[in-house]
């Protein structure tokens, strides 16, 4: 069956290219739930737009809680293939959950973000750092002291004040929330997320 690709990088993947992706997501965790392993998925068999270099997060929820999360900041191999890759790690690997068991997985919820390349950011001051932030729109990826952390955007929906969301993004990257130095890294990226 050959899977139409009639999307654009402006204008996104298209509908049928994004079941595409949730659908090797769900085989991954299915495969690896009957498997013990990750699914082994061959780029050439997709369209040319999931054959490119792109990074993804797989995010899973149950009953609207966090399940798991796992993905890539930068791009290192086929979207198609990060994605599947992302899914069983977000289902098995996440240290901050058990391995995913076959009576949850009816009730799994599969959530994509697609990134864009993230982009060095450059301010003077925190403040000025603040100011620059567009809630709702940007990921973050925070480095310091050899430390990285990183917010997809969605992170916005529970934490909608810029301060907040610094100060949390630093606590992710086991730093003090009142942490500042003139060696602070900040790099911003979006992301197309569906469902």
């Amino acid at each position: 069956m050959t899977i139409p690709d009639n999307s654009s990088p402006a204008d996104g993947l298209s509908s049928v290219l994004r079941q595409t992706l949730l659908e090797v997501a769900g085989r991954a965790i299915d495969f690896g739930l009957t498997h013990c392993q990750p699914l082994s998925v061959v780029a050439e068999d997709y369209p040319p737009s999931l054959r490119e270099m792109r990074a993804a997060f797989v995010t899973l929820h149950r009953e609207d809680r966090l399940r798991g999360c796992i993905g890539s900041l930068t791009p290192h191999r086929s979207l198609v293939m990060d994605v599947a890759y992302n899914a069983y790690a977000a289902a098995f690997s996440d240290p901050r959950f058990s391995p995913l068991t076959l009576q949850e997985r009816d009730t799994l919820v599969i959530h994509l973000s697609i990134l864009s390349l993230p982009a060095p950011m450059v301010f003077r001051s925190e403040a000025d750092l603040l100011a620059q932030i567009r809630p709702g729109v940007d990921g973050l990826i925070l480095e310091d002291q050899g430390r990285r952390g990183t917010f997809l955007p969605s992170v916005w929906e529970s934490l909608p004040n810029p301060r907040d969301f610094l100060n949390q993004l630093k606590g992710k990257a086991g730093l003090p929330a009142n942490h500042w130095s003139s060696t602070v890294r900040v790099s911003r990226y979006t992301t197309e997320s569906f469902p």
